[in-house]
């Protein structure tokens, strides 16, 4: 009689556990991002929200854009804004430019720190700043002699990095290819954006590996929204695969006007409390911060979409 031959036990694969950051910079991008496509608020009630911000202990605010006034109503006291931030020396704060007449702008107006959004898709560059993005990728290294003559850092953020709502999905290479154009202009940091809100974490990760050999030791920061209710998962799956600098935006305001029933950005308090409860450091205080998205709320006079302005901090007294 023969023994049946023994399978051996079989161990489950593992996959090794991710390693967190112990602390992750958040930038509030509400007064910008913000309040971009809402009706022109004061000039006063900016300061009031930025007051309110400041107290929540962030360290980073983009505080505005040196657009056209025409195309971007909201933005027109942008030299204005930029005259009242010497009062929170406490803030790094940026300004969104659009062209290099916009870099002058924002530098002549005492900015130390300008964002250059470039489109990773034709269609939805020139529906936004009226070039294509080939003509976007071409404007980089101006930009940046232009800031850098000025002792000013430029950031690249690439918009539609995932998918574009004219021309779907943005194929992975065509980013890399710009985030490489951006390190090669001598860029000083890169930000990958889900403009519309489309993404998902595996495709996070996968674009965040498809960059990395590229853009080496640049630093690389995310900016999502919560169009489809991915953006606090999509912003934690960039965090574990290294990201520590992310956007967001008090109470979620904000959106964009080519993404249908778009509903803004990651609420700041509320990727603030995620990260917190993931033992990770962010500076912020969240009672601040609910206070904020509600001043916020007030400033434009609707509803906005932060779950913990709903619900509150569950550890809140």
């Amino acid at each position: 009689m023969t023994t049946p031959a023994t399978t051996p036990a079989t161990t489950p694969a593992t996959t090794p556990a991710t390693t967190l950051p112990g602390h992750v910079t958040i930038r509030e991008v509400s007064l910008r991002d913000g309040l971009q496509n809402e009706k022109p608020v004061s000039l006063q009630a900016k300061l009031d929200l930025l007051a309110a911000i400041a107290a929540t202990g962030v360290t980073e605010v983009e505080a505005t854009a040196f657009v056209s006034p025409s195309k971007v109503p909201a933005m027109a006291d942008a030299p204005q804004m930029a005259e009242a931030l010497s009062g929170f020396p406490d803030i790094a704060f940026s300004a969104l430019v659009a062209s290099p007449n916009g870099a002058r702008r924002a530098i002549a107006a005492g900015l130390t720190d300008v964002q250059f959004v470039v489109a990773a898709t034709d269609e939805f560059s020139r529906a936004n700043v009226g070039r294509s993005s080939d003509e976007a990728v071409a404007q980089i290294a101006e930009i940046t002699a232009i800031a850098h003559d000025a002792d000013t850092t430029v950031e690249v953020i690439i918009a539609t990095s995932w998918d574009c709502p004219f021309e779907g999905p943005t194929p992975t290479g065509r980013v890399v290819d710009i985030a490489a154009a951006a390190r090669d202009a001598g860029a000083d940091r890169l930000a990958i954006a889900d403009t519309i809100g489309t993404t998902t974490p595996r495709r996070v990760t996968t674009l965040i590996d498809a960059l990395r050999p590229v853009i080496a030791d640049l630093p690389l920061g995310a900016h999502f929204h919560n169009t489809r209710g991915t953006g606090l998962a999509s912003a934690y799956a960039a965090v574990g695969a290294g990201v520590t600098r992310l956007d967001a935006s008090i109470g979620g305001l904000g959106g964009c006007p080519f993404a249908p029933g778009a509903t803004g950005n990651i609420a700041t308090e509320d990727l603030a409390y995620l990260l917190r409860d993931s033992g990770i450091d962010t500076g912020i205080d969240l009672d601040a911060a609910i206070h904020a998205a509600d001043v916020a709320r007030q400033v434009v006079g609707h509803d906005l979409p932060s779950s913990l302005l709903r619900a509150g901090d569950r550890l809140r007294k």
